[in-house]
């Protein structure tokens, strides 16, 4: 992503460093003056601005471009080479969510979550701001971000359409041929739940992150974009948001692995009904959990 890289880093240092001995309400130069001054493109210094505006140091009206207030020496990017990869922070940020039982309406500070997942803070607005395509998190009227809760009806909709994407997802698995990668797949993810089931009593909590892959497996062999950007949704809400009602949270896991088991057994039989019967079986129960996890809340 240009934001992230490099250049767009000593950009935005040096448009601060611009902006430093000018007065508050002066006018900023026009986007060609200062794709010349800093020596980058056009596009790098409409995402400079863009970053200015979300941070509050620059109002931008049209073509008019207005100092808001003088920068800071927190307002400067660090320029360094040793981010996590976009990657890694959707899966750091589950973590946190995970680990921390983080509740809805959370505000959501960027610059703090930025030091804790090793991000510069517009990288990390960016990812917000894909998370906000999907109603997960939203825009705060005076800035910043909050961490939503979930309707029964957004429950039931998901839940829906996971259901459609991945009995596809089986229907494509089983018609695989036998030296497909799929099936040492399955075979690494059956030892996986089997070491797990086996300390189930201390380490339930790991079935978010084992489930998150199983899941992402089978729904990988089907080579779709916006599959792979539902995978982000069913993260966040069926890893999370279903883990509020603590008290049965070992044994739904410890129940799940059995379903996980049942699927993988369906697949290896090449019988597509079997398959899709071990799925739907098995996200009737994970749409009953979430439904279950919003009672708890009173949510519905």
């Amino acid at each position: 992503m240009a934001r992230t890289d490099t250049r767009f880093r000593s950009a935005y240092n040096q448009t601060l460093d611009l902006l430093a001995p000018l007065a508050i309400d002066a006018a900023l130069p026009s986007e060609l003056k200062l794709a010349e001054t800093l020596k980058v493109s056009r596009t790098v210094v409409r995402a400079i601005l863009k970053r200015l505006s979300e941070e509050g140091l620059v109002q931008l009206e049209g073509r008019q471009k207005t100092l808001l207030r003088t920068p800071r020496e927190a307002d400067r990017v660090p320029e360094r080479d040793d981010y996590i990869s976009l990657r890694e922070l959707e899966g750091r940020f589950l973590d946190w969510v995970l680990r921390f039982d983080v509740p809805a309406d959370t505000p959501l500070n960027v610059t703090q979550l930025a030091r804790r997942f090793s991000v510069p803070p517009h990288m990390l607005q960016e990812f917000l701001a894909g998370l906000g395509q999907f109603g997960l998190v939203e825009r705060r009227p005076r800035g910043g971000w909050s961490l939503l809760g979930f309707t029964a009806d957004y429950a039931v909709e998901l839940s829906d359409f996971r259901l459609l994407l991945e009995v596809n997802a089986a229907r494509t698995v089983v018609g695989l041929p036998e030296g497909h990668p799929i099936w040492a797949a399955l075979d690494a993810l059956e030892r996986d739940h089997l070491d797990l089931l086996g300390r189930i009593e201390t380490d339930f909590r790991d079935f978010s992150s084992l489930d998150e892959r199983f899941h992402a497996t089978i729904n990988g062999v089907v080579k779709n974009r916006f599959v792979e950007d539902f995978q982000k949704v069913i993260s966040l809400i069926f890893h999370y948001h279903y883990q509020w009602d603590k008290q049965l949270e070992r044994h739904r896991n410890e129940a799940a692995i059995g379903e996980h088991r049942a699927i993988i057994d369906a697949l290896r039989s090449r019988d597509p009904m079997a398959a899709e019967r071990a799925v739907r079986e098995h996200l009737a129960t994970s749409k009953e959990t979430l439904l279950a996890s919003l009672r708890v809340n009173r949510l519905v």
